[in-house]
Order: C-alpha cells, then sequence, then structure tokens
C-alpha cells in the first residue's frame, strides 16, 4: 500500500480507504467460514422474529405491535442486531487486533467505525429480508419510508458514540465486557421492539423518549405503521445520538494514550 495510493499519513482519504479494507476484511472473514454466508446476516432476526411471533400470535392473544405482526417485529429487530452486535463488538475492539492498533499511524477511531461500518454493511444486506416479508404480510408503504436514511443516520452516530466509549473502557477495566453484555439483555426488553412506544401505559412512552433507540426504531417503523409515529420519541432520540458522539469522541480523546500502554 503506497502513500501514493491512498494520500499522506493521517489524511481524510487514507483514513477512507483503510476504513473500507478493514471492513471489508471482516465481512470476507465472516463469510468466507461460515457454510451458510450471506444467511447468518438474516438467520437471527428471522428466528427471533419467528418466535416472538408464534408466542404472541399463535400462543397468547397478541395485545402489542401492529398487523402483520412479523413485519412490526422485523423493523425493529434487523436494526436491533446490528446495534447488539456493534456493541458487543465494542467490547473487544483493541483486543482482537492488538498489534495493528500499536503499530498504524491511522487515527485509532478507525477500530470502531469499521465495526459499525461492517454491521451496518450486513444490515442493509438484511433488507431484502423485510421486503420480502413487507410484500408477503401485504403490509402497506406510506410516506414515512422517506424517514428511513435518516434512522440509519442516527444509528451510526450512536453507534459511533457508544464504541468510542465502550471500546476504551473495556480495554481498561475488563469487567465492563461482561456488564455490556447484561446490559445489552436488559435493553432489548426496555425498547420498543415486541411492542411500540404507544403500547405502554401511564408515564413509560415519555420515559422510553430518552432510550435513543426508542426514535430510531420509530423511523425504522413508520414507514409500514404510521401511526407508530411518535416525535418526542425521534427528536429527544436525535439529541441523545448527539449527545453519545460528543460524549465519545471526548473520552475517547483522553483515554486513547492509557488504551495504549494497555495493549
Amino acid at each position: 500500500m503506497t502513500t501514493e495510493a491512498v494520500g499522506a499519513p493521517g489524511s481524510p482519504r487514507r483514513y477512507l480507504h483503510s476504513l473500507w479494507i478493514l471492513s471489508a476484511r471482516d465481512l470476507r472473514v465472516r463469510y468466507s467460514t461460515s457454510a451458510l454466508g450471506y444467511l447468518w446476516s438474516v438467520l437471527d432476526p428471522l428466528v427471533m422474529s419467528g418466535i416472538y411471533w408464534f408466542v404472541f400470535t399463535q400462543v397468547f392473544d397478541r395485545s402489542v405491535g401492529e398487523t402483520p405482526y412479523i413485519v412490526f417485529l422485523i423493523t425493529a429487530l434487523l436494526p436491533w442486531v446490528w446495534f447488539n452486535s456493534a456493541v458487543s463488538d465494542f467490547t473487544r475492539a483493541f483486543k482482537k487486533d492488538a498489534r495493528l492498533v500499536r503499530s498504524t499511524a491511522i487515527p485509532r477511531s478507525i477500530w470502531v467505525n469499521r465495526i459499525v461500518l461492517s454491521k451496518g454493511i450486513e444490515f442493509l444486506f438484511s433488507l431484502p429480508v423485510l421486503v420480502l416479508f413487507a410484500v408477503l404480510g401485504g403490509a402497506s408503504l406510506t410516506w414515512g419510508i422517506l424517514l428511513f436514511p435518516l434512522g440509519i443516520l442516527l444509528m451510526v452516530m450512536l453507534l459511533i458514540g457508544l464504541g468510542l466509549l465502550v471500546s476504551p473502557l473495556c480495554m481498561l477495566w475488563g469487567d465492563l465486557e461482561r456488564t455490556t453484555k447484561l446490559i445489552l439483555r436488559a435493553l432489548f426488553y426496555g425498547s420498543p421492539i415486541i411492542y411500540g412506544i404507544h403500547d405502554l401505559p401511564g408515564v413509560f412512552p415519555q420515559l422510553a423518549a430518552f432510550n435513543p433507540l426508542s426514535g430510531i426504531f420509530t423511523l425504522f417503523r413508520v414507514g409500514f405503521f404510521p401511526d407508530q409515529w411518535d416525535g418526542a420519541a425521534v427528536v429527544v432520540g436525535a439529541g441523545m445520538c448527539t449527545a453519545f458522539l460528543l460524549v465519545g469522541l471526548t473520552v475517547f480523546r483522553s483515554l486513547e494514550r492509557p488504551v495504549l500502554k494497555e495493549l
């Protein structure tokens, strides 16, 4: 790899080129070592959707969500898998490639951003499944589909901010890796995935707005279920995504040197 090919050291061009190479490597390794390949991108959310669909439509009388319920589930489970898998990988972002992290001159934030990008590409690869179930389930498409890209943007902001927080903290304090897994498990049920914000009683819809995933999932759902629109959740969620990004940038700058010493 020559300097002329990718730009001067530290240049945005070199950073983006290296980011793409690392992300493509992650995807290549993930799929080349798996017999199912691409199917793994959709198998996890599909199995989860199938289980919750069966429980809430065949076992119990469903009182949450909208019809078709399988589409209601998938519109939140696909981005949840992106979020969950990225945050899980953040806990090992520096340990996994410690030698490269120490030896490269590229800004170390790339080890966070390559996870966001590779998992984001897998999310995009899974969208045909959403389209298929929307067609088979007879879901109606509305103007809200135009907000889908905004949901992707807010998810990227949130993940980068969390990655810049979680990655160095887990490197310095190993117990945080297990703590993060527990938080993710609780966050799944604390986020409007198997239910909608408006299904919550009392003051819980207002409290749910302070979970940035509530606003993000609203943006992904409103294209098929306009009644799920919640402006407060979207506005508060956008503000929190921005706050996480700014805090993450600040914390990462202060912890980058201690992390390098720990590697």
